[in-house]
């Protein structure tokens, strides 16, 4: 009986000691590890202040794969995307961001890659003449973000650049019609114009488009259909230099000194200050 607890007692005794040496090597993997990770992340962040952002980014993902359950990770993964994007890589910045939007849904700066996500999208827009998918996704995503973080400066910012994207799309209706006015498609051009005046109607492309119509209106033969849009551009816009082009369209022998509209810029390019030191 004494040889039967005498050999439990050794088991017991080599188990526990197994156990504290298991959690001692677990202890200094771990350790390890986030010395490497934290190594990692100061050698990428080096980079990324000598502009040298490829490297960074590597470097940056790097330091999430060392250690992803850090806290860390979630940072070097955000500053990876922030890296690309500092330097006009929206491709790799977009993948960058979406990754972390599906990895990590519920850390704190999750709103804040939400609408670096839609100025990816919104930045890359070469022309939106000839190509809408990128400005109807940041469109689509600075919805998101007013929706999603209503409080948040992000949501001011992206109310700013809808209202920007409001101007393009108007913008976009515009060379649409003039350019079917070229081919003579009345039909085709009126409802492009149209579309301005019922949709668009707060950007600064509808005094064109009421001229437009009256122009086309007038060609056609509808003249009071032309006389219409005249009155309805007349009132709201009367020192328009549009409106007195449509005034010329009835009267011939009027003459004024007419001065081509200005239009906003497309883009503004302002660029974010590191989150993350």
């Amino acid at each position: 009986m004494n040889n039967i607890l005498k050999i439990i007692f050794v088991i017991i005794c080599f188990s526990l000691s197994s156990c504290s040496k298991e959690e001692n090597i677990t202890i200094l993997r771990d350790e390890s590890l986030e010395i490497q990770m934290v190594d990692a992340y100061r050698e990428a962040l080096k980079a990324f202040n000598e502009q040298d952002v490829l490297f960074a980014a590597k470097k940056f993902n790097e330091a999430e794969l060392l250690y992803p359950q850090s806290i860390w990770a979630p940072k070097a993964a955000l500053m990876a995307a922030y890296s690309y994007y500092t330097q006009d890589y929206f491709g790799d910045a977009t993948f960058e961001l979406e990754r972390f939007i599906k990895t990590y849904p519920n850390n704190p700066k999750i709103d804040y890659a939400h609408f670096l996500l839609a100025m990816c999208y919104y930045e890359s827009i070469i022309d939106e003449k000839k190509d809408l998918r990128p400005l109807l996704r940041a469109q689509e995503k600075f919805k998101f973000v007013i929706k999603e973080y209503p409080t948040t400066d992000f949501a001011l910012d992206s109310q700013f650049k809808l209202d920007l994207i409001f101007d393009m799309l108007a913008s976009k209706e515009i060379y649409l019609g003039k350019h079917y006015m070229k081919k003579e498609k009345w039909v085709a051009a009126i409802n492009r114009f149209k579309n301005i005046v019922e949709e668009y109607s707060t950007t600064i492309y509808v005094e064109e488009a009421l001229h437009r119509l009256v122009e086309i209106y007038y060609k056609i033969g509808l003249v009071e259909e032309s006389k219409k849009y005249a009155a309805l551009l007349g009132y709201n816009y009367l020192s328009s230099d549009w409106y007195k082009q449509s005034y010329r369209v009835f009267n011939k022998d009027y003459s004024s000194s007419t001065s081509k509209i200005k239009k906003k810029g497309n883009f503004i390019t302002r660029k974010f200050k590191i989150l993350f030191d």
